[in-house]
């Protein structure tokens, strides 16, 4: 004989002979779904969305100097970077015992291995960060309490975004050190140089090349033109007193400060040192504005993530979806016990059914 062929409408009378045990499982599945979905606690979840922005642009030398603006980075390289601070450890464990998470999971007194794993697990599970289609960070957090997952993932964008900026910060105190290191040298040698200035201007008694060059010239020209004068006049007393006036413009012991005699001894040293002076000053104040730039970065941070959503407390929960809890336990079930009677069925059919390969006996 051939086997009896089994189908859906089949199982009917199988489940109507078996229907109050079925209804009796069902019932059961069902108040039972429906108790442990009142029991489960509302979960929600807030979310913040962020772009990190190009480090380059970030920099307050190129803000400062070049007059530069913020741009967003779209590049693989940075939001890889900032999902992974997100997603390390350090941050995990410096914002669970900043906001003290340890008490709300009830994991146990902080610094204790069991109760930190368990807390670091707990908060593990509620964070997911990802990568959207838009070239954003999509960072959301879930808790029983929606304003303390709004508190979280605000803090979690904070932190990330100082983890990232100290990426580049160690770089930072050294070229603020370079920087200090050659402020403080020209500052050195503008001292120096400024102090050989005034005792070259006392000895040779050279305050200005230019001015006292026309000074001299001027001078040396109307003396020496007004003595011509005097002495064809044959007027010896004026004449001697432009002779000494005259001296005292062309000779060092003349009495003059202001000599021509020393302005020429003096020239080729002064040149040097009013040259090596501007250059000193005008290379100094650059050394200083760039010292006081590298200062400011490192005292004035600016932010590599650009906030375009912050998390706030959800209105709703996201779960559970205590209807679905239900009607699935409910559904799941029906169809394990109509499997499992299904399966008495045939076992059953199969025990009282007889063997084909024994010979019938007869009376």
């Amino acid at each position: 004989m051939s086997a009896r062929p089994y189908s859906l409408l089949g199982l009917w009378p199988i489940v109507n002979r078996w229907k109050y045990l079925v209804l009796g499982a069902v019932a059961l599945a069902a108040v039972v779904s429906i108790v442990v979905a009142l029991l489960l606690p509302n979960i929600f979840k807030s979310t913040a969305v962020f772009y990190p922005t190009n480090p380059q642009t970030t920099d307050p030398d190129r803000i400062v100097i070049e007059g530069g603006k913020l741009e967003l980075s779209g590049r693989t390289e940075d939001i890889d970077r900032v999902i992974t601070i997100g997603n390390s450890q350090p941050v995990a464990e410096y914002v669970i015992q900043k906001l003290r998470l340890h008490q709300h999971y009830k994991a146990g007194k902080p610094g204790e291995e069991m109760a930190d794993q368990a807390a670091l697990d707990e908060f593990s599970g509620n964070l997911n960060i990802v990568h959207t289609d838009r070239d954003a960070i999509e960072l959301t957090f879930q808790d029983k309490d929606k304003h303390l997952a709004a508190q979280v993932a605000n803090t979690l964008v904070s932190v990330i975004d100082s983890f990232n900026q100290q990426l580049t910060l160690e770089n930072r105190r050294r070229v603020l050190g370079l920087y200090g290191t050659r402020y403080r040298f020209l500052q050195g040698e503008y001292d120096r140089t400024r102090k050989a200035l005034l005792e070259g201007r006392r000895r040779y008694g050279i305050f200005g090349l230019e001015q006292q060059s026309r000074y001299l010239g001027m001078e040396i020209i109307k003396t020496e033109t007004a003595l011509r004068r005097a002495e064809a006049a044959g007027n010896r007393g004026e004449a001697n007193e432009l002779r000494r006036a005259l001296y005292a413009l062309t000779h060092a012991d003349g009495g003059n400060v202001i000599n021509l005699e020393s302005y020429v001894q003096g020239t080729d040293s002064m040149t040097t040192l009013y040259a090596r002076f501007n250059d000193l000053q005008s290379r100094l104040v650059g050394a200083r504005s760039a010292y006081e730039t590298a200062e400011l970065a490192i005292k004035g941070r600016i932010s590599s993530l650009y906030v375009v959503q912050k998390a706030y407390p959800a209105a709703k929960k996201s779960k559970p979806i205590r209807w679905l809890i239900v009607a699935s336990s409910v559904l799941i079930t029906f169809v394990l016990s109509v499997i499992v009677i299904t399966l008495l069925e045939l076992y059953r059919r199969n025990i009282g059914r007889p063997n084909p390969a024994q010979p019938a006996q007869h009376a």
